[in-house]
C-alpha cells in the first residue's frame, strides 16, 4: 500500500465505520473503528505535554463526516519546570482545496499553547502512513528504527 497523510488514513476509516453503520455490518464496523483506534493513539499526539494522549470524539466527527474532531488536553509547566494546571482543548480538521485540510484549536490560550498545539497537530497529520499488511507504520520512523537496529548489531 502507498503511504498517504495520517488525516486520509484516519477519514476513509471513519467513513468505511459510518457505511457500516448505516448497513448493520457489524463485523466490519468493529474492525474499521479498531483502524481509526489504532492510527490516532499511534500516530497523533501524546507525551511531551498532550500527557492524556489524543482521542477521536466520534460523535462530532460522524455528525458532520467532512470533519474529524479530536479532544487533547496540555500539561502546563511554569517557569521552574514544575506541571501547574491543564488545558482542554478541541482540535478540529477540516477540508481545504488550499491547504489539504485547515486546523482549528479551541480551548484556553494559556502560554499561548495553540500556536504549538498547531506545529505538533499538522505535522502529524500530515505524516505519510502505510500499511504491510498487518499494521500501520510510519516509513521515516520504519527506516530510523532500521539504521538504529543495524549500528547495534
Amino acid at each position: 500500500m502507498n503511504p498517504k497523510p495520517l488525516y486520509q488514513q484516519i477519514v476513509s476509516s471513519v467513513v468505511a465505520y459510518g457505511n457500516c453503520l448505516a448497513r448493520d455490518n457489524k463485523e466490519w464496523e468493529l474492525k474499521h473503528r479498531e483502524t481509526v483506534e489504532t492510527l490516532v493513539s499511534n500516530f497523533m499526539p501524546a507525551g511531551s505535554g498532550f500527557d492524556s494522549g489524543t482521542k477521536l470524539d466520534w460523535d462530532a466527527t460522524l455528525r458532520n463526516p467532512a470533519k474529524l474532531v479530536f479532544t487533547t488536553s496540555f500539561h502546563h509547566m511554569n517557569e521552574n519546570g514544575m506541571y501547574d494546571g491543564w488545558t482542554e482543548h478541541t482540535v478540529t480538521v477540516s477540508a481545504s482545496l488550499l491547504f489539504d485540510f485547515d486546523l482549528r484549536i479551541s480551548g484556553r490560550n494559556r502560554n499561548d499553547i495553540k500556536g504549538y498545539m498547531h506545529e505538533v497537530f499538522d505535522s502529524a497529520l500530515r505524516e505519510p502512513i502505510t500499511h504491510d499488511g498487518e499494521r500501520y507504520y510510519s516509513p521515516a520512523m520504519r527506516e530510523a528504527s532500521e539504521k538504529f537496529q543495524a549500528t547495534q548489531s
